[in-house]
């Protein structure tokens, strides 16, 4: 920007030096700027890396980042389904105020993305593979946007094209663990750990391996771009960021408000600047990521979006972020329709199920292929013959209007509290919080979209044995 007139008389050799030092100031602060590579996976819930504690896995690549750097053992997204999480993640807006707020949608034309303020400050940007959802992807602004599966050598190309005096702000995002699962490689069905919220049956078990085969396929595409950001944009002054947009399709996570579908993998590693082997147990959101790498690269934004930088946790991983999350879910197309909300703070979860007489009616329960939810016939054979498996699959399909989990002793969400009149001060207090989260959103509540009813013909009724299962039109 040039200087402002002024009255007082300037030398043309005093002008052009000035002019000159702030040039050199500006090109040496660019040039200073962190380099930036994001990975993100897709159905990937927290649990199942090494890094958070799974024993049952192999996540090398991911467990190596976690040495590195900064493992966020609170990191939730704010919807769990695809396009709602990363357009909230790519405006740092939550899915009302951006516009995405069933799957399938995209931010309104009106919303900025904050790919643009990595452009402000000199940032060569792109994304390569799944980083926005669809079509979304052409709406932020990046220098690049090449939206095939694992483009590799697209990515190679495009990095030895840069401008090595300007930084770089790499996206790289896979489709695994997303449905469909490949054959089971290198995991033995019986060796697998089933969560305490589903039923252990041998198609659990081969289905649990065969995400576990993709989730290692996932640990490996990220050892590739991770390979090709080594080399391209060195290893020193680079800030290297894995995340996951939700939990996993099964029973209980995507498309539902437990932790074990709003809580994802994030580790985030920068040299000299994040201590390798921390953890930190602040609360952080999806929405809070941008504004972070923003922020540690010396920009400012907004004070009108919703997300807030965590840069203060990379030397003091202790101190506390944000002392509620809310979470938000309304459909995925007629194959998930049933809105929720929730909020949680340090050790209670309330979760309000909008329509509690619907159907809770997934693409995995409904469609039931080969490669994706087939499991749920042997559920349905289980629960017909044992209560505790009648219960799991019952509480998954149907619930109350209101769940209160104590979190310190009940991470795993199994044990309802919300009838229980000990906790009813508890349980007050966060209908309030979230009723006035809600007002703030200008969230009614309401969707247009046909629910699941008990009954309805398009439902799946139990059957035996295992058969083929065409989607219904």
């Amino acid at each position: 920007m040039l200087p402002q007139k002024s009255s007082i008389y300037v030398p043309s050799f005093c002008a052009f030096l000035w002019l000159t030092l702030v040039c050199l100031t500006a090109a040496a602060s660019t040039a200073d700027r962190p380099n930036i590579f994001v990975f993100l996976t897709d159905d990937l819930s927290a649990r199942d890396v090494g890094a958070y504690g799974a024993s049952d896995v192999r996540t090398p690549t991911m467990d190596q980042l976690a040495a590195d750097g900064l493992t966020f053992d609170r990191a939730f997204i704010i919807s769990p389904a695809c396009a709602p999480s990363r357009a909230a993640m790519l405006t740092g807006l939550t899915p009302a105020h951006n516009g995405a707020e069933a799957n399938h949608t995209y931010k309104r034309e009106d919303v900025d993305s904050l790919i643009q303020h990595f452009n402000a400050l000199g940032y060569q940007t792109a994304a390569f593979g799944k980083v926005a959802h669809g079509k979304d992807a052409d709406r932020h602004q990046f220098d690049h946007v090449n939206r095939a599966r694992l483009p590799f050598d697209a990515t190679e190309a495009w990095l030895r094209d840069i401008d090595p005096d300007q930084p770089v702000a790499l996206f790289f995002g896979t489709n695994s663990p997303h449905v469909p699962w490949p054959a089971i490689d290198g995991y033995d069905p019986d060796e697998v750990i089933i969560p305490p919220f589903h039923i252990d049956t041998p198609d659990t078990r081969d289905f649990r391996a065969r995400y576990y085969t993709d989730v290692t396929n996932a640990d490996t595409h990220f050892a590739r771009a991770k390979k090709l950001a080594d080399q391209y944009l060195g290893t020193e002054n680079r800030i290297t960021v894995f995340s996951s947009d939700h939990g996993a399709q099964w029973p209980f996570g995507k498309w539902n408000l437990y932790d074990e579908g709003s809580r994802v993998p994030l580790i985030i590693s920068w040299p000299q600047h994040i201590q390798p082997t921390t953890r930190t147990d602040a609360m952080v959101s999806w929405i809070d990521l941008l504004p972070t790498l923003i922020d540690a690269a010396g920009g400012e934004l907004a004070a009108q979006i919703d997300g807030q930088s965590f840069t203060h946790l990379f030397d003091q991983p202790k101190v506390i972020h944000r002392d509620r999350i809310f979470t938000t879910h309304d459909n995925d197309g007629r194959a998930n329709v049933y809105p929720i909300r929730s909020v949680r703070d340090a050790r209670w979860k309330y979760i309000r199920n909008l329509q509690p007489t619907w159907i809770q009616s997934d693409h995995s329960y409904r469609f039931r292929k080969d490669d994706a939810g087939a499991y749920f016939w042997s559920w349905e054979i289980a629960a017909a013959a044992s209560h505790p498996d009648s219960l799991i699959l019952n509480r998954y399909r149907q619930r109350p209007g209101e769940e209160l989990y104590d979190l310190a002793n009940d991470p795993d969400e199994i044990n309802n509290l919300a009838a229980d009149s000990r906790h009813a001060s508890t349980l007050q207090r966060l209908q309030r919080e979230l009723d006035a989260w809600m007002s703030d959103q200008g969230d009614d509540g309401q969707i247009t979209v046909d629910p699941w009813l008990p009954g309805d013909p398009g439902l799946l009724e139990p059957r035996s044995p295992w058969p083929p299962y065409t989607d219904p039109q």
